[in-house]
Parts: C-alpha cells; structure tokens; sequence
C-alpha cells in the first residue's frame, strides 16, 4: 500500500520517467544490477529483511553514481545524521506530504542535497560540513556523492571513458555528471576545473 501511494505521487514527476519498484533489498539490488542507468534511488529506511541504513552504505559502495533519496518516519537527529553521512542525497520524513517529496526529489535530481528545513540548520552543525559550504571542493560546490567520485578521478586526469570504465558508468552519463560539475565551480573546461581543484586542494 506505502509503495502503491508513492508511485502514484513520483507519477507527476513527468511523463517521462520511469519508476520501478522493490519490496525488500535483494529484490531492490536485483533491479539496479539488471536493468538500465537509475537516476535516483527513494529508499525507505524500514525495508523487509535488512536495516534500511545498511542497504544505504552497500548502494553507495556498489552505485557510487547512483544518488540515495531516504525515505522515513524517523527525523531525529542522529538518524539523519547517520543516513547522510553514509552518502546519502537527501531525507524525507513520511509527516511530509507528496509536495515536499517531489520538492526533495526534484532537487536531488538537479544536484542539490535535501534535507527537512527543520533539521537543515541542526544537520549542517553536526555534519560540519555546511550542505555545500563546508571544506572539501565536494563540500563547497554541492555536489552528490556520484559527482564527488567523478570529481575525484577528473582532479587525477582521467578521461571520460576511464572515469565511466572505473565506476561503472556509459561515457555519456559521465558527460552529465562533468557538465554539472563545471556548472557548480563556474568554470567552462576541464583544464580550468582541474586547476581551481588543485589549488583549493592546497589551501586544504
């Protein structure tokens, strides 16, 4: 019933997209192993069979590009805590409503992080990071935790094919994710980019 109310909500995301759903955990990484590129991930943290913040830590380790929206009733602190810093994109409580969902997964799926605007400024203190204004280059612009892997290789020189062939990505998805990176550094080519990362990395 909770996922049959969802994907009547993400239905107004656009025509366009397609939704696929799982009813516990092997069946989720059974989808993202089999079928096409995933966007977005909208994992409930109280899944049948494992934690929902375990399945967070193996979607990050397994689908480093793949952005992690959480989905839950718990918003204390230290949940939302734990559930970022584990890689994930962005938080939902179920109090919400289907706006704020959309709001959320809109964002995310533009770059941007999410987070309850109740625990947004509590978060940024006990994150240390300031959502994107924190110390690493990752921090300071924004970025997911997919384009902070692709960052990472880009700062070594790696091309767009060896980046996808390293993280398991087509070279087209990571023209997209280097096209939002320049976006959110306000630079226009990669020598650029890759020169204002290697002098913020000394100032580090």
């Amino acid at each position: 019933m909770v996922r049959e109310g969802l994907l009547q909500i993400l239905r107004k995301l656009g025509p366009n997209v397609v939704q696929y759903e799982a009813q516990d955990a092997e069946s989720a990484l059974l989808l993202l192993e089999t079928e096409e590129e995933f966007d977005l991930v909208l994992l409930d943290i109280m899944l049948p069979g494992t934690n929902g913040l375990s399945l967070l830590g193996i979607l990050r380790k397994r689908f480093p590009a793949v952005p992690v929206v959480v989905l839950s009733a718990l918003d204390d602190l230290d949940t939302v805590n734990r559930a970022m810093r584990l890689g994930a994109s962005g938080y939902v409580t179920k109090s919400g409503d289907g706006e704020m969902l959309l709001d959320a997964l809109k964002r995310v799926l533009a770059g941007e992080m999410y987070l309850p605007a109740h625990l947004h400024d509590k978060l940024s203190v006990s994150l240390g990071s300031g959502l994107g204004r924190g110390r690493t280059p990752a921090d300071r612009y924004g970025l997911t935790e997919g384009q902070r892997r692709v960052m990472e290789l880009l700062r070594e020189g790696k091309s767009n094919r060896e980046i996808g062939d390293l993280l398991g990505l087509t070279e087209g998805t990571v023209k997209v994710h280097v096209s939002k990176i320049f976006r959110k550094m306000g630079v226009v080519s990669r020598a650029e980019a890759i020169a204002q990362l290697q002098r913020q990395r000394g100032k580090l």
